[in-house]
């Protein structure tokens, strides 16, 4: 391990603690790296604003952290167990390069508000992308809720129902993905505040640029209390989470249909093959395996918003039990986005079964029909609902699954999707997320 950054002289370190105390955090900060690096460079020109630093410095460390970037990028520079952490890895390469200059770098700045910023960067962009999965989703929903509408029960209870259709299905789930996409860009709008330049929490005494800062970062504002920033430690990563698990249990139950589904006992949807796998001993076996392991992935975001929580049982200011904090946050959305990457192309390409569908419509799932249909003519419901029930294996003499959809005129139901106000929504939210 490099020379520690805050090695005392005549204390020994011992390889057992130190082990403790980095963790997995260089690996962790892999993901990071470029986003420190980024903010690196915006608080040394902050420096050279204020004469901390001269500007033949300042464009020397800039230089220096772009070939960091491109040899981090093309591997030529790894992120290993030779550093404490990324932040040591980005000064101890400055120095190296730099002598004197190099050794700069760090002035007015805690690794607490570096992780802090490069967090906040990481996630806006993972935010950004989100966004842009749950509005895919939506957009291939009410494509096919457009083009591909066919008969199919509705359940409640796991139990047959009224008459229902894919488009009501496609159509649902696509106002749930849009849903999933506002909250995403809300929660982006929350985290986009810069904490650079709080340092340990209590601010330095230096007249540092942090006005530059935010904006050379690309942040709406600055986060402006030192004391605060440390507050929010925690809070704004189960935040983001909290974002992410909510397209996650969409997609969790949007699973479960299909897990249902595609058993033999409904046969209603043929999977795409590349989507199931075999079995290892039983060779007439096709699994839909990518979709049990999407209905899984919840609980990954789950376990890590749960971690991060049972660690804020603390005073104000930064406690080192934060650390811990990196791993539920990176594990949750790096198994969490990648279900959520391959939810459009399976939607556009998974196949209905209609006869199988149509076949599973039942007589009696006409009745709550019939019972409406008699309180139309003037038969209070509560009667008309106890004639329908009486003779609800009668309901559906005479009556096709299309009759019945097509009656359903209620705002939003089968004779009145307002797909168009749905994409028009879906629209003006692509448009804000640019």
């Amino acid at each position: 391990m490099s020379d520690l950054l805050w090695q005392k002289p005549g204390v020994e370190t011992d390889a057992r603690i130190m082990r403790f105390l980095a963790g997995d955090d260089v690996v962790l900060d892999r993901e990071f790296f470029l986003h420190d690096v980024e903010a690196s460079r915006a608080h040394v020109e902050g420096l050279a604003r204020i004469g901390v630093v001269t500007q033949n410095e300042c464009e020397a460390i800039a230089r220096e952290l772009g070939v960091l970037a491109d040899d981090f990028n093309s591997g030529a520079f790894v992120l290993d167990d030779k550093y404490e952490d990324g932040h040591s890895a980005i000064e101890a390469r400055l120095t190296e390069r730099l002598g004197d200059a190099g050794r700069k770098v760090h002035t007015g700045r805690s690794r607490n508000d570096q992780i802090l910023v490069a967090t906040r960067l990481w996630l806006k962009a993972k935010l950004g992308a989100l966004h842009a999965l749950c509005a895919e989703a939506a957009r291939v929903c009410l494509d096919r809720a457009a083009q591909d509408s066919v008969p199919m029960p509705g359940y409640t209870h796991l139990q047959r129902a009224v008459v229902s259709s894919t488009a009501m299905w496609y159509a649902g789930y696509a106002e749930s993905f849009i849903d999933d996409a506002r909250r995403a860009l809300d929660t982006r709008a929350w985290i986009d505040a810069n904490p650079l330049g709080t340092a340990a929490g209590y601010g330095v005494n230096l007249k540092l640029d942090r006005e530059h800062t935010t904006q050379a970062l690309g942040f709406a504002r600055m986060q402006v209390s030192p004391v605060a920033a440390q507050l929010a430690r925690g809070k704004f990563e189960m935040a983001a989470l909290d974002a992410l698990g909510t397209a996650l249990l969409d997609l969790r139950r949007l699973a479960w249909d299909l897990s249902l589904f595609t058993t033999a006992e409904f046969g209603f949807v043929h999977l795409p093959p590349e989507y199931t796998t075999g079995s290892s001993i039983m060779p007439n076996k096709r699994n839909p395996d990518v979709v049990e392991l999407m209905r899984a992935s919840y609980a990954s975001v789950a376990a890590g918003r749960a971690e991060i929580e049972q660690l804020l049982s603390l005073p104000s200011g930064y406690q080192r039990d934060l650390q811990f904090s990196k791993g539920g946050l990176y594990h949750g959305f790096a198994r969490g986005m990648a279900a959520l990457e391959l939810l459009p192309d399976l939607l556009a390409r998974m196949q209905w079964n209609a006869p199988a569908m149509r076949t599973a419509i039942d007589p009696a799932m006409y009745a709550t029909d019939t019972a409406i249909e008699a309180t139309v003519a003037g038969v209070p419901f509560r009667d008309a609902y106890r004639q329908a029930a009486a003779a609800a294996n009668e309901a559906g003499q005479g009556r096709t699954p299309e009759q019945s959809l097509g009656a359903r005129t209620s705002p939003g139901a089968a004779a009145d999707l307002r797909l168009d106000e749905l994409r028009e929504r879906l629209t003006r939210l692509a448009e804000s997320g640019k």
